[in-house]
């Protein structure tokens, strides 16, 4: 019996962690990837001393497997953190989530808050948020307070969308929801606890977050960088190759981010396209910076809900790890999001940020700027509109009757972290029949 021909379209994440469950199960496959280098997103830069990543990236484990074959690999390169996140709002910085850490806040809002949440919590759990907009379900979970201060603003600045054209099929653990009594403890005095799937993180100790891609490509045989895939022939299952070359394929594991498709597959029949051109996302701008002092505040990073502050969150890389700045120097990352519906004025970006920089405290007038560096990521999260579910199944149903089978965050179009990038490489090979 002939041997399925597997090739794995990009070598971000989920890619490679599927040529790599392929292999260790001893079928041989092929990855192309665009980039000359591998990790997709989870790739980092050095730059006169300073280490970068494509935005955030950060490792959180919810099963052992994830975890173990992650600690495998980098061995001792890996280091939990106890997080320290936190949110600036009406001029402070208060510990994150908002809805656990009002006291801080000015005591008018806190009142106004906590009530809110008093209220709220008569309402009961939400049996099916099927039938909620994301705003439903934040006024129903959180009340007018909170939603008003912080969750509102906050997801409308992330989303660049208003979140009543969000539904909640993403939203699961993704954001912590407080009991009454501990919303109550963290009104009256600063809260001890820990809340949410981030609480604890892992990040390799040296090299960035690309340490990761780059432990899974040292086990996998035949990835090919600098080989971006022009187009996708269903009739003949073959895909062609920027350079001209052209490879057969049985089974196609697509990571390529699912909107791109449509430009790939020639003669897409006039049913499927609808779907793929209902497919939403936002974009980050990412601001990288390498700083001549010393940062002494142990944050990792912080969230800003406030309108006319471009940035939604900024991290402090230094944080993460001391070998990601040389000694006696610190680095953060600024994240901005955009999207068609919220366009980004990109030539005077940079310029108003370290204008809000200084107003938010970060830097100071006199802080000397050693290095700074821009990643324009397209794709950076899916929306999930009232049109997302029917359009992602449309597009893959039709993908997978053709022996495409979407994987990742932008292959299937869902909101995942990386744990579940690696799993979704494990599932989808768990799917293909050989």
């Amino acid at each position: 019996m002939r041997k399925k021909r597997i090739i794995v379209l990009g070598a971000g994440l989920a890619g490679l962690s599927a040529a790599w469950h392929l292999q260790k199960k001893g079928i041989a496959c092929q990855v192309f990837e665009k980039e000359s280098e591998v990790g997709g997103l989870c790739r980092s830069k050095n730059i006169d001393g300073f280490t970068f990543d494509y935005s955030g990236h950060l490792l959180h484990f919810k099963h052992d497997y994830a975890f173990n074959l992650i600690k495998n690999l980098l061995g001792n390169n890996l280091i939990e953190h106890k997080r320290s996140a936190w949110i600036y709002s009406t001029g402070a910085y208060t510990p994150y989530p908002f809805q656990a850490n009002l006291h801080g806040l000015p005591a008018q809002i806190a009142k106004e808050c906590l009530l809110g949440f008093i209220d709220a919590s008569k309402n009961g759990k939400v049996k099916d948020k099927k039938e909620l907009t994301f705003l439903d379900w934040i006024n129903h979970t959180f009340g007018s307070g909170i939603a008003r201060h912080f969750m509102i603003p906050y997801n409308t600045k992330f989303w660049t969308v208003a979140p009543e054209e969000l539904t909640c099929e993403w939203l699961d653990g993704f954001i912590p929801v407080p009991s009454l009594k501990e919303v109550i403890e963290g009104t009256l005095e600063e809260s001890k606890r820990q809340f949410g799937y981030n609480a604890h993180f892992w990040y390799p100790k040296k090299g960035g977050i690309s340490e990761v891609a780059l432990a899974l490509s040292g086990q996998i045989k035949n990835i090919y960088t600098d080989c971006e895939v022009t187009e996708i022939n269903l009739k003949v299952k073959e895909i062609r190759l920027k350079s001209g070359s052209r490879e057969k394929f049985d089974y196609l594991i697509s990571t390529l981010p699912l909107p791109e498709i449509p430009h790939l597959i020639k003669g897409l029949p006039a049913r499927i396209s609808p779907g793929f051109r209902k497919l939403r996302w936002n974009s980050i701008f990412n601001f990288n910076l390498g700083i001549e002092k010393k940062d002494g505040s142990g944050r990792h990073w912080a969230y800003f809900p406030q309108e006319g502050l471009p940035f939604f969150r900024i991290g402090f890389a230094h944080n993460f790890s001391a070998f990601l700045a040389p000694a006696g120097k610190s680095s953060l990352y600024v994240e901005v999001s955009y999207s068609e519906e919220k366009p980004l004025d990109k030539k005077n970006i940079t310029a108003h940020i370290m204008q809000e920089l200084n107003k938010v405290g970060i830097l100071n007038q006199s802080d000397k700027i050693c290095v700074s560096d821009v990643n324009d990521i397209k794709y950076g999260y899916p929306l999930y509109d009232k049109n997302h579910n029917s359009a992602q199944e449309t597009a893959t149903q039709y993908l997978r009757q053709n022996n495409i089978i979407p994987c990742g965050r932008y292959g299937s179009w869902r909101y995942m972290s990386m744990e579940d990038s690696i799993l979704g490489g494990r599932e989808t090979v768990k799917q293909l029949k050989l």
